[in-house]
């Protein structure tokens, strides 16, 4: 049976009965220096530094975390002070703080060996509760090397554990779980607490908020601004990372694991989540690469898609990017006054919501059209798709959506009914909708159906994105109000590589021409949920894929094939998105219209297209 972290650890220590670590959780510590034995450096040292920080780039991102910090401080400062035999008051110091520290956390780590062997099992609790870097899946590699190097000086070390300090042992790590399940609760108090103010109207106010404050900031960086630019040019001259990123990507699809290897070092030497906007993109492609080249992307993919980034952060990072980006704020305004003049004259709403997350322009939307001319409207219906999977967007934050626009609707005295349909997402058809002939249906996708197989497995079988077209056809909508990604993968590893590296080669540098550098939520926003995508993209095949985007005419044709007719542009709405997005946003956002789509995008490059679509023969 393969041997864990743990227990190599713990036979390491064993064997080294009079190590440092097990003089420091000594009672008469401070009577015992000169003749105490360290463990080898390049065993322990190592091993617990990576357990501390897992990656170098994961430090200054988890070092403020209260929950971390609790477990962390007394080990980390043992680990930091010197070795020598004339720190013998400053270590009975350290084993005060670690008492104090131990009864506030309950644990009992007086039992030597099994103290270390219990703050690493209370390390990974504690990084459970935090957004790890992508980087963390190295760990193991890494582990498994140092047992290979250390296990002809161990071999002997299971015969010493008893049955009675393995329990001991698990007794400790319930305890740590107790400790840190008590150590989250402030944190789900504060992001619901977060939601519902967002809820009731705080969200537009947040935006706005968030707006005017990095047009400041940005405005007194302008140092910085000189700075980045004489960097983009000085590195331009060493090094050209886009053309070594496909070279490497190349070399992958090749199958040449030697020159593909060199080539990652070359990109790693030159990739930095806190540099300039290329040594960014550069350590969020690395990565996927890196993943990649072991092999191991299914597995890297559920471990993020497990490892899920907390509400807090989401929010705060999905904020600032509604406050840098124009994309998001035209894709909801352009959904919400087509259906408010879908509404002209009619008192009863339902809307079918293809992938609801927290739904705050919902609750934007029903305040409005209580305002509306005429009065609000008699009932309101939103019937929200919950895919049985993690992706996008579990069923169970879907209800609690729910139940928060259900607040809202009451508050605003509006009859408000909600559904959540557990289903795939082309498996929805008419016959799961409570319609009502009274009632202005309208469908509603924001960049989900990208999430679509291309073709089912079974070729005989039609394509599950001509499926999901088909049924929303037999709904028969009054409004199919559609939002995709302008984006082709193609074929061949290869040009998916290229077309992603040119997305996120736009989207890095929108970001950086509208965010300070310093900002830790560009971090987050650039290396974890840009950055996950970036890696599913290059280290993913198969299922595991996720985004599968097409060209905003290639679903004109989808779309025409299932029997829907395309509505012209609202020139009164296309003309209110343009001067916003000039007035309030970055010169170099691009927006303007083709071919009945609202297209979006940054210097001349096409990201996104909306359009509205009706059943073909509808009137």
């Amino acid at each position: 049976m393969a041997t864990t972290s743990e227990q190599f650890f713990l036979e390491g220590l064993i064997e080294h009965s009079q190590s440092v670590f097990l003089d420091v959780f000594s009672p008469n510590h401070g009577d015992r220096c000169e003749g105490c034995h360290h463990v080898p450096s390049d065993m322990m040292l190592p091993y617990i530094s990576r357990m501390l920080m897992e990656d170098d780039d994961v430090d200054d991102e988890l070092s403020d975390h209260p929950a971390l910090l609790q477990v962390q401080q007394p080990f980390a400062q043992i680990l930091s002070s010197p070795s020598d035999n004339g720190d013998t008051d400053g270590a009975k110091d350290l084993l005060q703080d670690a008492a104090a520290d131990e009864r506030t956390l309950s644990l009992t780590l007086s039992e030597g060996t099994y103290a270390v062997g219990a703050f690493l099992k209370g390390m990974e609790e504690a990084n459970m509760l935090l957004p790890r870097a992508n980087n963390g899946f190295r760990k193991d590699e890494l582990v498994n090397k140092m047992v290979i190097r250390e296990s002809s000086n161990h071999s002997g070390a299971k015969k010493r554990h008893a049955s009675n300090d393995r329990v001991e042992e698990e007794e400790v790590i319930r305890r740590i779980r107790k400790s840190m399940m008590m150590i989250k609760e402030p944190s789900d108090i504060c992001a619901h607490d977060m939601l519902d103010d967002l809820m009731s109207g705080g969200y537009e106010t947040y935006i706005i908020r968030g707006m005017k404050s990095l047009r400041i900031a940005m405005a007194n960086n302008e140092v910085e601004k000189t700075s980045k630019k004489s960097s983009r040019r000085a590195s331009a001259n060493v090094v050209d990372i886009h053309t070594i990123l496909i070279l490497c990507a190349q070399a992958v699809s090749e199958n040449d694991q030697m020159r593909a290897g060199e080539l990652l070092k070359q990109i790693k030497q030159h990739a930095s989540k806190t540099g300039d906007v290329t040594q960014r993109l550069a350590q969020c492609f690395a990565k996927g690469l890196e993943v990649r080249l072991l092999g191991t992307g299914s597995q890297a993919w559920q471990l993020l898609m497990a490892d899920r980034l907390s509400i807090v952060e989401s929010i705060k990072a999905h904020n600032l990017y509604m406050a840098a980006c124009s994309f998001n704020k035209v894709v909801l305004h352009f959904s919400t006054m087509t259906i408010l003049q879908a509404m002209v004259g009619k008192t009863r709403l339902h809307i079918l919501d293809y992938g609801m997350r927290y739904g705050f322009h919902w609750a934007h939307l029903l305040r409005l059209l209580v305002s509306r001319e005429g009065g609000p409207p008699k009932a309101v219906k939103i019937t929200a798709i919950g895919q049985p999977q993690l992706r996008p967007c579990p069923v169970e934050l879907i209800e609690e959506t729910g139940r928060r626009l259900s607040k809202c609707a009451h508050d605003l005295g509006v009859q408000f009914t909600f559904y959540a349909i557990r289903k795939k997402l082309e498996e929805v058809c008419i016959e799961d909708l409570d319609t009502d002939p009274e009632e202005v249906l309208i469908v509603n996708d924001h960049f989900n159906f990208n999430t679509l197989m291309d073709e089912n497995i079974f070729f005989d079988d039609p394509s599950p994105k001509d499926t999901v077209l088909h049924n929303i056809r037999k709904m028969r909508p009054d409004v199919f109000i559609q939002s995709i990604l302008n984006s082709s993968y193609g074929s061949s590893y290869l040009s998916r590589f290229r077309e992603a590296l040119f997305y996120y080669t736009a989207m890095f540098d929108m970001f950086d021409a509208t965010i300070p550098r310093q900002s830790k939520s560009r971090v987050m926003l650039e290396q974890e949920l840009f950055g996950r995508s970036a890696l599913n993209v290059i280290a993913c095949e198969g299922a595991d894929l996720t985004e599968r985007p097409e060209k905003y005419k290639q679903w004109q044709a989808r779309n025409q094939r299932a029997g829907l007719r395309q509505l012209p542009l609202e020139p009164d709405i296309v003309n209110y998105m343009k001067d916003k997005v000039r007035s309030c946003h970055h010169k170099d956002f691009l927006i303007c219209d083709d071919g009945q789509w609202l297209l979006q995008g940054w210097m001349g490059r096409v990201l996104l297209a909306q359009s509205t679509w009706v059943a073909e023969d509808a009137s």
